[in-house]
């Protein structure tokens, strides 16, 4: 039996699962599966009797992993029967056969919509029917109506959106080298398939080749990995060598994928080939990362031809998208369990006047005869009232001018906007614009800042013409300003260094602006027939830079604004063009890139004169102990830092040729090396490392979304603790946490070490409770591979602590992660307190499984695309529109819902009181007082809108809740919505119906008629009284609603003789009458609240004021 167990990926390795054949294979996700915590339940429950093991056989069969395994892909060869699934996008909820009984069960869930259903039901059988069955059916029908239009008008919406996805043409390469059209959908494994720039890549492919000579292009891959930044991508070196595409298919070829894993950085295959004359020596070529493009990322230059790998769920994409949930707000929760308790309340009512009759003859029937009297305790209207509110709610969020471009995509959980305890916010292009600006370069006694960049401008050219002239440092030293000469010297190997020491690529947009196009440009200009102004100004509108690190592109570009351009680069030679028009030309001879470990890079080049110089550049806490002594580059990293901009030490070492001679052989054993290979080319790229040059130091700024300060900061008054999760580096990432002021300047930080065991992290959590004991406002930062290793082993405990910190970071997180935590968050909160609520909010496809996974998505709508956005809740266009977001609709929503769903029941349970102070009196008869239309009518046509218009009451003016945050706080108790407000309006309800019900009585001549009339008339006037009582403040649709719903009652009561005496309805007996019961219902309570507003007001009334 396989041991059920969920695996890990974490930093491209794999955790193993133990399979009955003691075989070790790669265990993987794919699809949505359980839980460790779900599998351990089903365990468990095995334990527990046949029941419990037959729900735990149907859980294993519904739930049950996939077999996934490696492949082998034959290029263009389809397999006649695929197992693999089909390339089809499908975000439907339900389908044709699904969709009635999906709708069905979601509404009939529900305790409130199954009570009315059993009821309307009952008044089949004669024994129990009271009164005309369509008071029982027509309200069903018209809510279920209204559910199964609006997810009918959902669903068809997704589907469209499905089909055009699914719909897109792609040119597939056939096997006599033919070019076919064919749908993303009809895409199947092995299909060679032509993809164009700027088009989406419809399933996973290896790169064969593409339209650059040297097999290289780049992809954008902000959906998958949210970062915006273009990757370099490789095709196969033996396809791209063929003389066209249509070789390809001569290839008796064949590519060996590994099997489906959701690590988006990870992939491991080989390609193999041959010809198709019978020569079985294949050649084989490894296969990585570099050769792969997976779907939805998007071909940013060139075209290319890749070969089908995976397709459907089986993509990296499906496999770290989670399944949607259909979600349904705290409220809905609460009035359901509210809708129990009256339930209960029928019940014991119905017992006490049967009790009270006694139990002769078929009293069961006479008690559920009461059951079905007293049904309108339970009102069947409170969920159509709810629903309707929620489409105004909705109206209202979307065309709030304040907030322009937001949209809801989710109408059913928008007051869960006015109960948010934990945000958890993406940060580039969340709370960033991921737009990078060089803001200040020190070189120790030398310093500019953007006021002073002119200054670089010129001791850059001035260096240039000195190099030009081909004089000497020596004798450019001896000139009479020897300050000054040292100063331009130095700035211009700081510019340099910064010009050649990174992984930026320059492209050229436009095909008349080609490489070629500048060459010849270039010779033009040297011949004086182009002038240098328009030669740059042309090759600046054509150029754009491309690296995996918005920060490099940032130095790069201020280094083309300074005088040195990057203008051409490939995996061999840098050229530099200089503000002379001049080229200086690089050869690359080694290339160490920056990983999270070393916290680094560094490049060797060697130059025309044949000068090998080594460039490094990187973190300071790293590069402090790698460059010379030195007395400023500590102290100024920290006032950088404290200025929220990001620091990159620069040094230099120049290397003899003998010297780079015998590092070349050493470094090229170690990278032969099988075992350790690792750790001995790092030893041997750190013997280079030491006593460097230090020659500036970088600050760069990452412009915040507007408004973001401010935002953070009414969010945390507001009692809402905010967690950032990125995938961007650590350092980035506290530096962004202190500009956007998530942590402040002089906060308590505990950094979480890097953790590799059960007993490592067990040190770390105790190390942190240790920390946050001695400062109560400590901020948590953690990296993902740490957290990968907390909740493995103490999930529970670390979330606990991480919910006690002021402010949490976690970066180097993947978008898996980030759903983890939140559904841990979320688990926690309901474990402690349900009411807890979990808001996520992000912009890139990364974050698509973080917002699903919340109680309130949220999506911006940015550089990094609409994913996002179309899978989330609540799309809006920029991080500051949360404020106005939450504050005041979701404040408002939460309160006009809490005050109209107890105005509701208040409704239907006055007119239960009534119903039962009559049935007591008159011998404990199941005889309905008011019957036929009055019963329909009384919750419709005369109470309606106005109870409706309370979706339109406020307490406070936007203005008002935006300045005080602190108001919204008080929403997470609870308090609009809870048992003691419940409580109140029930013993309102009691005393209004008493007060109808008795005075009616008490005034009684002899005529019935008369009590309907009375009694009625006093409940439609004491609920339009109530209704004015509860208003805060007056719209005039309200207005409206109240004078329009007593001209219906006034002119019904000519139409309704059966129900009504026109004669007693025309005397003065039935005016003053019903004027004093009304009185006696309202009066009192109108006494109550101004009492209580004039010695005990509420916060928000003196706010307002």
């Amino acid at each position: 039996m396989e041991l059920l167990r969920r695996p890990l990926l974490s930093e491209g390795k794999y955790h193993y699962s133990v399979l009955s054949n003691n075989d070790l294979q790669p265990s993987v996700s794919s699809g949505p599966m359980m839980d460790n915590d779900d599998f351990k339940y089903a365990s468990r429950k095995m334990h527990k009797g046949p029941c419990a093991r037959c729900f735990a056989a149907c859980l294993r069969i519904f739930q049950r992993k996939e077999d996934l395994t490696g492949r082998t892909v034959w290029i263009g060869k389809r397999f006649s029967k695929s197992s693999y699934p089909q390339n089809k996008i499908c975000n439907q909820k339900y389908n044709l056969l699904t969709f009635i009984p999906g709708v069905l069960y979601n509404e009939f869930k529900y305790f409130l919509n199954l009570y009315f259903l059993v009821l309307a039901c009952s008044q089949f059988v004669p024994s129990l029917k009271i009164g005309d069955s369509y008071t029982y059916w027509l309200p069903l029908s018209f809510v279920l109506l209204v559910t199964l239009v609006q997810a009918a008008y959902d669903e068809i919406n997704v589907y469209n959106r499905d089909k055009e996805i699914n719909q897109t043409k792609y040119n597939k390469l056939n096997s006599d080298g033919s070019i076919t059209p064919l749908a993303s959908s009809k895409i199947q494994i092995a299909d060679v398939i032509i993809v164009e720039k700027n088009q989406r890549v419809p399933a996973d492919l290896i790169l064969l080749r593409t339209s650059e000579k040297n097999g290289t292009c780049f992809i954008r891959t902000d959906q998958m990995d949210g970062e915006t930044d273009w990757k370099l991508r490789v095709a196969v070196t033996r396809t791209q060598a063929l003389p066209s595409q249509e070789n390809v298919m001569e290839l008796n070829a064949r590519i060996y994928a590994e099997k489906p894993h959701n690590d988006i950085h990870v992939f491991i295959g080989t390609f193999n080939s041959g010809l198709r004359d019978g020569d079985d020596n294949f050649s084989e070529e490894s296969l990585n990362i570099e050769n792969t493009a997976w779907a939805n990322t998007v071909i940013a230059s060139g075209s290319v031809v890749g070969v089908v790998i995976y397709t459907g769920r089986h993509t990296k994409s499906s496999m770290n998208t989670s399944t949607p949930s259909t979600k349904n707000g705290l409220l809905d929760e609460e009035i359901n369990t509210l809708t129990k308790i009256l339930f209960i309340a029928v019940l014991l009512l119905s017992f006490i006047l049967i009790s009270v009759k006694g139990f002769d003859g078929p009293w069961y029937r006479y008690m559920f005869r009461f059951v079905i009297l007293f049904s309108y305790i339970i009102p069947i209207s409170l969920r159509v009232n709810l629903d309707l509110s929620k489409a105004v709610y909705t109206y209202m969020i979307q065309h709030d001018k304040n907030i322009p471009g937001t949209l809801v995509r989710t109408s059913t959980i928008p007051e869960e906007l006015g109960r948010i305890d934990y945000l958890l916010c993406d940060k580039t292009g969340t709370l960033t614009q991921n737009d990078m600006v060089f803001k200040r370069l020190h070189m120790g006694s030398i310093s500019y800042s953007s006021d002073s960049m002119d200054e670089v401008t010129e001791a850059v050219r001035q260096g240039l013409l000195k190099v030009q002239q081909n004089l000497s440092k020596a004798s450019f030293q001896s000139l009479s300003n020897e300050y000054k000469a040292r100063r331009i010297m130095r700035t211009l190997d700081a510019v340099k260094a910064l010009a050649i020491c990174h992984n930026v690529t320059p492209v050229y947009e436009e095909e008349d602006m080609s490489r070629e196009n500048l060459e010849d440009m270039t010779t033009r200009g040297k011949a004086g027939m182009v002038n240098e102004t328009s030669f740059l100004s042309v090759e600046h509108e054509s150029r754009t830079y491309q690296a995996s690190s918005p920060d490099e592109i940032a130095l790069v570009k201020w280094t083309e604004l300074v005088g040195l351009t990057l203008s051409e680069r490939d995996l061999d030679v840098m050229k530099l063009r200089t503000c002379l028009g001049d080229d200086l030309d690089y050869k690359i001879l080694q290339i160490f890139p920056f990983t999270s470990e070393n916290k680094r890079m560094g490049i060797i080049v060697q130059d025309d004169n044949d000068e090998i110089v080594f460039y490094v550049k990187g973190a300071d806490s790293v590069m402090m102990s790698i460059v010379q002594y030195n007395d400023w580059l500590s102290e100024e990293c920290d006032n950088m830092a404290r200025d929220g901009l990001r620091t990159l030490v620069v040094a230099k070492k120049v290397l003899s040729i003998a010297a780079y001679g015998d590092f070349e052989n050493r470094y090229n054993k170690a990278k032969c090396e099988m075992i350790d290979r690792h750790l001995k080319v790092t030893s041997e790229i750190e013997s280079l490392e030491q006593n460097m040059e230090l020659l500036c130091l970088t600050g760069v700024e990452d412009k915040l979304q507007e408004n973001v300060k401010p935002t953070l900061e009414m969010l945390a008054n507001a009692g809402i603790k905010i967690w950032m999760l990125t995938g961007d580096k650590l350092e980035t990432s506290i530096c962004i946490a202190k500009s956007a002021r998530l942590i402040h300047r002089d906060q308590e930080i505990h950094i979480f070490q890097e953790v590799a065991s059960r007993t490592e992290s067990h040190l770390e959590l105790n190390a942190f409770r240790r920390k946050r004991a001695a400062h109560h406002d400590a901020a948590l930062i953690i990296r993902g591979s740490s957290l990968t290793h907390c909740l493995r082993h103490y999930a529970n405990e670390f979330v606990e602590l991480a919910c006690q910190a002021s402010a949490v970071i976690i970066c180097r997180c993947s978008p898996t992660q980030k759903a983890q935590i939140v559904k841990l968050l979320r688990s926690a909160s309901k474990k402690k307190d349900k009411s807890k609520r979990v808001c996520a909010i992000g912009d890139g496809g990364n974050d698509v499984s973080m917002i699903q996974a919340a109680h309130c998505g949220i999506g911006i709508v940015g550089k990094e695309g609409k994913q996002a956005s179309l899978a989330s809740d609540f799309s809006i266009t920029q991080f500051s529109h949360i404020g106005m977001l939450l504050m005041v609709h979701g404040r408002d929503s939460y309160k006009r819902s809490a005050a109209l769903s107890q105005f509701i029941i208040h409704r239907g349970l006055i007119i239960s009181v009534i119903q039962a102070i009559f049935s007591s009196v008159f011998y404990f008869s199941s005889v309905s007082l008011y019957q036929g239309f009055l019963l329909v009518g009384y919750t419709t046509v005369y109470t309606m809108l106005p109870v409706f218009s309370l979706v339109l009451d406020k307490d406070v003016k936007s203005e008002v809740a935006l300045r005080f945050p602190e108001l919204y706080r008080d929403l997470k108790k609870g308090r609009s919505l809870s048992f003691k407000t419940f409580l109140i309006w029930v013993l309102i309800s009691i005393y209004q119906g008493g007060a109808i019900m008795y005075g009616a009585l008490l005034i009684f001549d002899r005529d019935f008629t008369h009590i309907v009339s009375i009694s009625f008339t006093s409940l439609i006037f004491t609920q339009l009284l109530m209704i004015a009582l509860t208003i805060r403040t007056w719209h005039w649709l309200m207005l409206v609603s109240e004078g329009l719903s007593i001209i219906l009652f006034v002119l019904s009561l000519f139409f309704l003789q059966d129900h009504f005496d026109p004669q007693f309805l025309g005397s003065s007996e039935f005016i003053w009458k019903t004027a004093i019961i009304t009185t006696v219902s309202s009066l009192p309570l109108a006494i109550l609240k101004y009492v209580r507003k004039r010695f005990s007001p509420p916060i928000y009334s003196k706010l307002d004021e």
